[in-house]
């Protein structure tokens, strides 16, 4: 979604008994700072082959939550990866783990927040679960949730709210 007339502070005062919030752990590395959707989750490990075929399918303006287990030891989401997501019509990225080719990602047309860079790029064996709660952030998103992204933070939220 690309309605970026809210903020994360005023939907938290608006929703407050509604809205759960992430942990400060994420860095912004997407062109677009503020973004929202319909939650999509993949879990996976050092291993970005599920991630890449999520973001190949019709985002329809969802965020793709990426659980990949915190890891610091490889990106799962790059340049080519990312761009991806903006031709699909995803709105943005939730990595719980690294990116790498953040320039190039500055410059996209999509939200996205990680832990960090990284400029080893992944495995790819395809392993991982699509389409199940996933837990990180002191959050569980699941799919059907919807997020909330900008300069200050996270929210989830069971419902849309704009």
């Amino acid at each position: 979604m690309n309605d970026t007339s809210w903020t994360t502070a005023d939907l938290y005062d608006a929703f407050e008994d509604e809205v759960r919030v992430a942990a400060p752990i994420f860095r912004d590395f997407g062109g677009h700072r503020a973004f929202s959707g319909e939650v999509a989750t993949v879990k996976v490990h050092e291993d970005n082959v599920l991630v890449r075929r999520a973001l190949e399918s019709p985002g329809r303006g969802r965020v793709l939550v990426v659980d990949g287990g915190g890891s610091l030891r490889s990106a799962l989401v790059g340049d080519r990866v990312a761009a991806l997501a903006c031709d699909s019509g995803w709105a943005g990225l939730v990595v719980w783990g690294c990116i790498r080719d953040s320039r190039a990602i500055a410059g996209l047309p999509v939200g996205l927040k990680a832990l960090a860079t990284h400029p080893r790029r992944s495995p790819k064996h395809g392993a991982g679960q699509v389409d199940i709660p996933v837990s990180f952030a002191d959050l569980t998103f699941r799919p059907g949730d919807f997020v909330y992204a900008d300069e200050d933070g996270l929210l989830l939220a069971p419902r849309s709210l704009v």
